[in-house]
């Protein structure tokens, strides 16, 4: 899209901003901060990034608080660690670690309010809770903000290799909590599911049948996000760069030309002219490339990943 006549850039007004990029977000400035786009509006379609947690807060504290006992379903998109990382004075300095840790201590208070609302509504109990992101890690994701001079030796993504973007585990594999303490025991599974998998899910947990033809590649994982199974799906398509294909615990990335590397980011996209194949039970690091001795199941698991491409999964 081109810029909008009379709205200021960062990249043309970098004077203005009191948080710069790094790369790209250099459009449309709003709160003194460009951003990713153009957009345009009245004074009410403007926000404050540091108002923003505690105003989600309230507004889910006041839902749950008028569901009265009711059944219920809340879905919290939280901005917190996501940039630019504002956090709310009360929090700024918290952590030591700049503001993308301000901004983590932010999310952990904001998650510790709504666990605080259920059990002051005796609810706790009976609650499906699930906590979980929409990619794996980055640093620098286009601002300025201390975030790769302040991380000194630790590592967000463990022993996983890439990140946000990446066709490697640390892209998209990424953190996923149930908690239902009248239901759910402690304890960590390694069933293979999906967010898409929640749809059909969460709709055989109420009861409710899906209309035919919607979404046609959720599967009804219900049993092992609640521990009743260790088994989650076989076959689990995985889109980056690239769609990979999880198997189990193989995992395969078909032959690619796209660049290898985000400079940007600092991040390995997991792109290569050859096919790829991990056993991540072995290599949750992704060192070990075993296409070369597996070619069977290489030719098995593309045939799949073309089956897949070709047409919707079907719900079993």
């Amino acid at each position: 899209t081109d810029p909008i006549p009379g709205v200021l850039t960062g990249r043309d007004h970098p004077e203005l901003l009191r948080m710069h990029p790094s790369h790209g977000h250099d459009q449309t400035i709003v709160n003194g901060v460009s951003r990713i786009g153009y957009m345009k509006g009245g004074n009410a379609a403007l926000w404050n990034d540091e108002d923003m947690a505690a105003m989600f807060v309230r507004k889910a504290l006041d839902f749950i608080r008028r569901t009265a006992g009711r059944p219920f379903f809340l879905f919290l998109a939280t901005h917190d660690i996501h940039v630019p990382r504002l956090p709310s004075a009360r929090f700024r300095g918290e952590s030591g670690m700049g503001p993308r840790g301000d901004a983590i201590v932010q999310f952990d208070w904001t998650v510790g309010e709504i666990l605080a609302a259920l059990e002051r509504q005796g609810v706790s109990r009976n609650t499906l809770v699930i906590l979980t992101s929409d990619n794996g890690p980055v640093v620098d994701d286009g601002y300025k903000d201390e975030a790769v001079e302040l991380l000194g030796d630790h590592k967000p993504a463990g022993p996983l290799r890439g990140g946000k973007y990446s066709n490697f585990e640390a892209g998209t594999r990424v953190p996923f909590i149930v908690w239902w303490p009248g239901r759910v025991r402690p304890g960590v599974s390694d069933a293979l599911v999906s967010q898409v998998d929640l749809i059909a899910s969460l709709s055989a947990l109420v009861g409710v049948s899906l209309p035919s033809g919607a979404a046609p590649d959720s599967f009804n994982v219900l049993a092992a996000l609640i521990g009743q199974s260790k088994k989650g799906r076989d076959f689990l398509p995985v889109n980056a760069s690239v769609v990979s294909l999880r198997y189990g615990s193989w995992k395969y990335i078909p032959p690619s030309n796209r660049p290898a590397y985000n400079k940007n980011t600092n991040t390995e996209l997991g792109n290569a002219p050859e096919p790829q194949l991990y056993d991540l039970s072995s290599d949750i690091g992704e060192r070990n490339n075993l296409a070369s001795r597996q070619p069977e199941l290489v030719k098995k698991l593309q045939q799949k990943l073309d089956e897949i491409l070709r047409s919707p999964q079907t719900r079993p």
